[in-house]
């Protein structure tokens, strides 16, 4: 070829280089810049947690008045995770009802985070809850015996499926994390001699601050180390039909000063003590145990459940203990709310975005897994729904919305990630939460209360994007921090 040709070629081919270069920069994006990942559920359920195509930056005007703003450089709460609790029920039920494969698929499509939503957080309850196949603790005895030396305390129980189960969930998700609780000590501790109903005898504080050492120490033993532990499960409720304790605070205080905590300094534990474990609508609980100064340097924060009361309570507990952590830990979805937008919508708003923006550091639901007739069931809730539902007959899986919604956190919010700086709109503007994970990428979390479409633009340092999202969906955005 002569050199006039190939200086032809290759210039064409340079001009070609500079035309497409300029065509990516006026539309925004760089040769040397990832776009922004987008993944979208939408409220009829056409699209459920599904990968868009990329959003480019832009160096653009905002088209719209809408400008979310992300400020990686301010951080607040570390985060645990996203999750829900692995009753009895849930353990049962996905080892008893699923073969092999079908239960591999589901822990995968539960605790990895690429093939699945990267459950990082359980919640585990310490014996018997409303959801479990029987009534049980670590340590029953006969109506009118006691065992104050704990002589007969045995995790066996949990050993036949739910060890098992959670060991799994663990070789899927070496991150994940779990908390334990109780919904009633053993009969013989309270002062009904039941597990239903009652309160904990003065003389069983002892014996049962040595039960919960036995009990993280018997779990790390199988490989599977507590991170947290509640006094109480809904220490203001005292249930009719299965087990449960009533627990004031300052019981809750003086058991924790006096028994709990020094059991842990003596017996070398790291495990975090967590009270309240109950709902928003009383703060003033926590506020008088964490006012307490002989309690407070053993409790590393407040748990908080979402059945009545208002999320923003976090932040005034928060606001007056700030060097406290606030955990939630229990919602439940149900079949008295069968619409699928309108449980997006709670769980995004309350839970993803505002529970998190409240200084959560772990968000969970309540069960992991139930049946077709919302089981197996012990007493309490009729009609409650699990992030999934195992038919027992034919095995087959099938997941509810609360999967779908925790999946917008729980698989892009790493354990270690950061909550950072982002603003807010309320009433009809898009609802949004930030995050920063240990590997520098950042989150955004963004919702669509309004019945029409909205589109805004996100900026982060220098850069920006748009993007329009659908009334009522959700939205997942993850892209590279060049600062980082």
């Amino acid at each position: 070829m002569k050199r006039s040709a190939k200086f032809m070629v290759f210039g064409s081919i340079a001009v070609m280089a500079v035309i497409a270069a300029g065509f990516i920069l006026w539309r925004g994006g760089s040769l040397d810049e990832p776009s922004v990942q987008v993944w979208v559920t939408l409220p009829d359920q056409t699209k459920l947690l599904q990968r868009e195509d990329d959003a480019d930056w832009t160096d653009r005007p905002a088209a719209s008045d809408m400008v979310i703003q992300v400020d990686a450089n301010k951080s607040y709460q570390q985060m645990d995770g996203f999750g829900a609790a692995m009753t009895d029920s849930s353990a049962w039920l996905i080892a008893n009802k699923l073969d092999d494969a079908k239960r591999d698929d589901l822990m995968n499509k539960l605790f990895d985070f690429e093939r699945g939503i990267g459950i990082s957080y359980l919640r585990l309850p310490m014996g018997a809850t409303d959801f479990s196949l029987s009534s049980y603790t670590y340590d029953d005895m006969p109506p009118g015996q006691k065992d104050p030396e704990l002589k007969h305390f045995s995790i066996e129980h949990d050993k036949a499926y739910m060890i098992p189960m959670l060991q799994k969930a663990k070789q899927v998700n070496p991150a994940l994390k779990i908390m334990g609780s109780p919904w009633s000590p053993p009969a013989w501790m309270k002062s009904t001699g039941s597990l239903l109903k009652g309160s904990l005898n003065e003389d069983a504080y002892e014996p049962y601050a040595r039960y919960f050492v036995k009990f993280i120490q018997a779990y790390f033993a199988e490989g599977l180390p507590i991170d947290a532990v509640t006094p109480q499960n809904e220490p203001h409720y005292e249930p009719e039909g299965y087990p449960g304790m009533r627990m004031e605070a300052y019981e809750q205080g003086l058991f924790i000063k006096s028994y709990l905590g020094p059991a842990f300094s003596k017996a070398n534990l790291d495990t975090k003590i967590v009270i309240w474990d109950h709902n928003w609508d009383e703060p003033d609980y926590p506020f008088k145990i964490l006012g307490d100064p002989e309690v407070a340097p053993y409790i590393a924060g407040s748990a908080f459940h979402g059945y009545a009361g208002d999320v923003a309570n976090q932040q005034m507990l928060h606001r007056a203990f700030p060097e406290k952590d606030i955990y939630f830990t229990e919602s439940s979805g149900g079949e008295w709310a069968p619409d699928f937008a309108g449980n997006l919508k709670w769980d995004m708003q309350n839970l993803i975005i505002g529970s998190t923006r409240y200084w959560a550091r772990t968000v969970l639901k309540w069960n992991l897994a139930l049946d077709e007739k919302n089981g197996p069931k012990n007493g309490g809730c009729p009609n409650c729904r699990g992030f999934v539902k195992i038919d027992q007959k034919g095995g087959e899986v099938s997941f509810n919305s609360e999967y779908y919604a925790f999946g917008h956190a729980s698989k892009f919010v790493k354990p270690g990630a950061f909550r950072i700086e982002s603003n807010s709109f309320e009433g009809e503007g898009i609802q949004d939460v930030a995050f920063r994970n240990p590997d520098g990428s950042i989150v955004l979390i963004a919702f669509n209360p309004d019945e029409s479409k909205r589109t805004f633009q996100v900026r982060h340092r220098e850069r920006a994007f748009e993007y329009t999202l659908a009334a009522g969906a959700a939205a997942t955005f993850v892209w590279e921090d060049k600062e980082r």
